[in-house]
C-alpha cells in the first residue's frame, strides 16, 4: 500500500486519535502526541504541509513498532 503524498502533520495528528493518541502540546512547528494504549508512547509530528515521504514513513514505523502491527493494517486503521 502506498503512502499518501498530500498528508499534512495536523491531519495525521487528528487521524492518530483512532489509536488513542491525543495532542498534548505544540513546540514550535512540532505537534506532540501521546497515547497510553499499549503503554505510554509519545510522537513528535512536524506541522508541515505536506509531510515528506521519509518523515511520514519514520513516524509510521514508530507507531507500527509500538502497536506491533503491519504497515498495511496501520494505514487501514488511519483511513488510507
Amino acid at each position: 500500500m502506498k503512502l499518501p503524498r498530500d498528508l499534512d502533520g495536523r491531519e495525521l495528528a487528528i487521524r492518530l486519535g483512532v489509536l488513542g493518541y491525543i495532542q498534548d502540546w505544540q513546540s514550535g512547528s512540532h505537534i506532540i502526541c501521546t497515547t497510553q494504549t499499549g503503554g505510554k508512547h509519545r510522537l513528535s509530528i512536524p506541522e508541515h504541509a505536506p509531510l515528506k515521504a521519509g518523515t511520514l514513513s519514520g513516524i509510521l514505523s514508530k507507531i507500527e513498532s509500538h502497536f506491533e502491527i503491519s504497515r498495511e493494517a496501520l494505514l487501514r486503521k488511519l483511513g488510507f
